[in-house]
């Protein structure tokens, strides 16, 4: 009879720490505020769907019982940490992922790449920007770091992208003039 108690007990607070449906839908429902990040907005929807799935997944692993996540003082930047660890992961899983960062129609509205590349263009692109950003950053941190903090047109980032696209299609930007305005 002890035996049955104790297996009771076990079982009862196993199931009390696996999260239900509602639960679930909740952090879902949370977790679809961040399509509108750079990143995250190029994705399609099944992309989406299997980024949210892997950040559900790594914050119900951290946090077993929903009533101690959901009630914590930072919640929202816990799921911040989760959101931008995932595209860290993401981005050292694969560097090509940079088209989600830097989209083409992007880079083509800021000048740096011509209209009207291939989708192999783009790939020859996408490869060899993955490899400068690879050999010149330690961590994808430090990259994500740079990719944040970076307002210049001179950025390392933006100098990398522009070797590229003159190494591969010839494309070289001119500055003919520059106005400087003073109040």
């Amino acid at each position: 009879m002890a035996l049955f108690v104790v297996a009771a007990t076990m079982i009862g607070c196993s199931q009390q720490q696996k999260w239900n449906h509602e639960e679930k839908k909740a952090l879902h429902d949370m977790l679809k505020e961040y399509r509108d990040m750079l990143y995250l907005q190029n994705l399609t929807d099944s992309e989406f769907v299997v980024f949210t799935n892997e950040v559900a997944n790594d914050i119900e692993l951290a946090y077993p019982v929903y009533t101690t996540f959901i009630e914590m003082p930072a919640v929202n930047d816990t799921v911040d940490m989760f959101v931008v660890t995932q595209i860290v992961d993401e981005i050292n899983a694969d560097a090509h992922n940079m088209r989600h960062l830097f989209p083409y129609r992007y880079l083509v509205a800021e000048g740096i790449l011509p209209n009207n590349l291939t989708h192999a263009q783009q790939r020859d692109f996408y490869k060899c920007f993955a490899q400068k950003v690879n050999s010149y950053y330690i961590s994808a941190v430090e990259f994500l770091q740079d990719v944040l903090t970076s307002t210049s047109n001179n950025s390392t980032i933006t100098q990398m992208q522009q070797q590229c696209a003159n190494e591969l299609f010839g494309w070289v930007i001119e500055i003919d003039e520059v106005d400087i305005i003073t109040e």
